[in-house]
């Protein structure tokens, strides 16, 4: 018989397990027109002449031909997009019209502008508040890349830039820069030495390498395109480069379901090489107008299946836990067409103090948010991502130090860990979080690394994993907070593409109020202290299937694998 706490972590990665590898083939989003996303539907209406920039991906897994095929025609590609099976280009809507006539191709969509996802806002330190003691780790040897505007190279750094790459001028200077100044904010967060001001503004693992892969421009904004060529660069690149984890700190709306966006594909190939992805839910979480509540506002590629998507909180500028809570601002889910619970979890991203670009706009344009002659202050789900890529870091580091000769926890293990050991967040009057707000809770790098510390992958598939018991708690500033050992993981369907503000969200008779979901007349399931997880819906059914982690059997581990 397995203790009780091995019994409660096997459940819960059975059933997620379980439940990321059956769907129900009814559960499948309604056809796109003409094989295009919402946007150029809209444009398809319009006869005119105006150039239109697009992504263009093929059924028969050869890319170069239809980039041959528009060179035959006088539109020379932009980019041709192995790991998607895609090319960028830009195309009139007469010639779009014509792509979706052919039967090697399979969806076309926006090169959307992605924007970086921070605002400007007006005491503690980052490491102190996730309850990490001053002697632990700190991303050693671990790379992470961090595709954004760039980075202002400094002391904060050093020597740990190990590769740069502009694609927003291909084969202009290479030189690492970042004129926006976001990229340098968010890599603080993860990576800042703290050489100056007594550590006091050290990054989650100052001693991680970066590998800055500029895709961003002077006003943070940039191209689809530009950020799916910096994935498939870390990704190709990820053995000579030493990458563990990307970041990915901007987005776009979605427009289209995960399995046709182009830039949620190329985040899947990432996984799919062994990369832990992490990237910011969005910044859409109130209606500016009405201050009104809304979900349904996580951007692309946060909806990827694979991804960490992170919503921000607020530590009230305390090292204590007790008293964060969920800003208005950050995204919640679920996602748009599939209706993926998302976020995955949420962590500090509020009034955050980070490395600042001293010849970047954002830094000359916003002198209240200075502080001190080298950092800046900024809020943002960008801001929170960061401070998780840390976080995955050093639980990587801590799982190669306990287990040198292991194999290294892949995607999904690392996610699983985070959400387990996360801890449960609670808003002004006390009431905790429903999931679609802050998914599993608040990101606990104390703890994640406690459990990474116990999981030897090198067994065999038919023996346990974990090699101690633990104790699913972790104490930060004398207080003891009890694991989530939730994992909010699923594949639910949603119609629309609105965010749907208020304090419910109604999609024609289906709410989603507080704590509890219900699907037309049906109650579904609740958050009254057992341990539940997102299952499936059936669109025919039109209910949600909540899978109680009670009636789970215990774990063989070869989905770590």
């Amino acid at each position: 018989m397995l203790p009780k706490f091995h019994r409660s972590i096997a459940a819960v990665f059975l059933c997620v397990t379980l439940m990321s590898w059956f769907s129900p083939a009814s559960a499948q989003p309604p056809e796109q027109p003409s094989k295009v996303d919402k946007v150029l539907t809209d444009r398809l209406l319009r006869d005119d002449a105006t150039r239109h920039h697009v992504i263009i991906r093929v059924a028969d897994r050869n890319p170069a031909a239809l980039a041959a095929l528009l060179r035959s025609q006088g539109d020379d590609p932009s980019r041709v997009h192995a790991s998607i099976d895609g090319v960028a280009a830009t195309l009139t809507v007469g010639q779009i019209r014509a792509l979706t006539r052919l039967s090697s191709v399979s969806s076309i969509s926006t090169d959307a502008v992605v924007r970086a996802n921070q605002s400007v806002t007006s005491g503690y330190t980052l490491r102190g508040t996730m309850g990490l003691p001053v002697q632990s780790h700190t991303g050693n040897r671990v790379g992470v890349a961090v595709i954004d505007s760039g980075l202002e190279p400094g002391p904060e750094f050093g020597d740990r830039i190990v590769a740069f790459q502009d694609f927003t001028r291909p084969g202009g200077n290479q030189t690492a820069s970042d004129d926006y100044g976001h990229g340098t904010h968010v890599a603080g967060l993860i990576a800042a030495e703290g050489t100056l001001y007594q550590k006091r503004y050290r990054g989650i693992a100052p001693k991680a390498r970066l590998i800055v892969l500029k895709v961003l421009d002077a006003h943070g904004e940039g191209k689809t395109s530009d950020v799916i060529s910096a994935i498939e660069y870390a990704t190709t690149n990820k053995e000579r480069l030493g990458i563990d984890i990307i970041n990915l700190s901007l987005g776009h709306p979605i427009y289209e379901p995960a399995a046709t966006d182009p830039l949620v594909q190329a985040v899947e190939a990432a996984a799919r090489a062994g990369i832990h992805v992490v990237t910011s839910a969005g910044n859409h979480g109130v209606n500016p107008e009405t201050s009104q509540p809304g979900y349904a506002g996580i951007l692309s590629p946060a909806n990827a299946p694979s991804a960490i998507a992170v919503g921000a909180v607020m530590t009230s500028d305390t090292p204590t836990r007790s008293d964060d809570t969920v800003t208005s601002y950050s995204s919640r889910g679920p996602s748009w067409y599939d209706a993926t619970a998302k976020p995955d979890l949420v962590a500090p991203g509020h009034s955050m103090v980070s490395v600042a670009a001293l010849a970047s706009s954002l830094y000359s344009s916003n002198p209240s948010s200075q502080v001190g002659e080298r950092y800046l202050r900024l809020s943002g789900t960008s801001m929170a991502a960061g401070v998780v890529s840390g976080t995955v870091a050093l639980v990587v580091e801590a799982n190669r130090t306990a287990f040198p000769n292991a194999p290294p926890l892949t995607p999904i293990a690392v996610k699983a860990i985070l959400q387990f050991t996360a801890l449960k967040a609670h808003d002004e009057h006390g009431a905790e979080y429903d999931w679609l707000t802050q998914g599993a809770g608040v990101v606990n790098p104390a703890g994640a690394i406690e459990l990474a510390e116990q999981i030897d992958a090198s067994r065999d598939v038919s023996s346990w994993w974990l090699t101690a018991n633990v104790a699913a708690e972790t104490t930060i500033e004398g207080e003891t907070f009890s694991w989530s050992q939730n994992i909010v993981w699923g594949n639910n369907i949603v119609w629309g593409n609105n965010i749907v503000w208020g304090n419910n969200i109604v999609w024609g008779n289906n709410i989603v109020w507080g704590n509890n979901i219900v699907w037309g007349n049906n109650l579904v399931g609740t958050t009254d202290g057992n341990t539940v997880a997102w299952g499936v819906v059936a669109a025919d059914s039109g209910s949600i299937v909540w899978q109680s982690l009670e009636g789970c059997s215990a774990l063989t581990p070869e989905w770590w694998r």
